[in-house]
């Protein structure tokens, strides 16, 4: 079972660049997987970024969908967290597996959404994405350290639909 750890829906004032198309060709992808990568090396977590060109109702249950869909709930540990952004809906959801969830708490999960929020409502979506995969990153591998064994489980792409 997949734990919702956040469902943050960013409204109107998230910017103005919202076609899926447009969106992903502004995304900066290189220095997104960069990001995963670098917090990756420090966890035995995985982080996945998904972005849906779809005009999503609720963002929660299509990213807990996506996760499922991506392999995530079968990672070693229970440790991923997914980064779901649907532009034409101008809404995002960060889900985290069921480990996840119960090391962190809400509010870690709500600061994480209002900083994505303020940099998304500037129009800097990839510094919203980055800092994202950035603050996971850290909170996994407080919780999570790197093992000697450990390998990537998943992709470090950005993910579409």
């Amino acid at each position: 079972m997949v734990a919702v750890v956040l469902g943050a829906v960013v409204r109107e004032e998230v910017g103005d660049l919202m076609k899926p198309k447009e969106f992903l060709n502004q995304l900066r992808q290189d220095e997104i997987v960069s990001a995963i990568r670098s917090a990756e090396q420090q966890t035995s977590g995985e982080i996945r970024v998904f972005v849906s060109r779809e005009a999503v109702e609720d963002p929660v249950a299509v990213a807990q969908a996506h996760f499922v869909q991506m392999g995530m709930e079968k990672t070693r540990e229970r440790n991923g967290v997914l980064i779901f952004v649907a532009p034409r809906a101008r809404k995002f959801a960060v889900v985290g597996d069921t480990a996840v969830h119960a090391r962190c708490g809400d509010e870690f999960w709500r600061i994480l959404a209002e900083k994505m929020s303020s940099d998304f409502r500037d129009s800097h979506f990839t510094r919203g994405i980055v800092h994202a995969v950035r603050t996971a990153g850290d909170l996994l591998a407080r919780h999570f350290p790197r093992r000697p064994d450990d390998r990537n489980e998943l992709p470090d792409d950005v993910a579409h639909d």
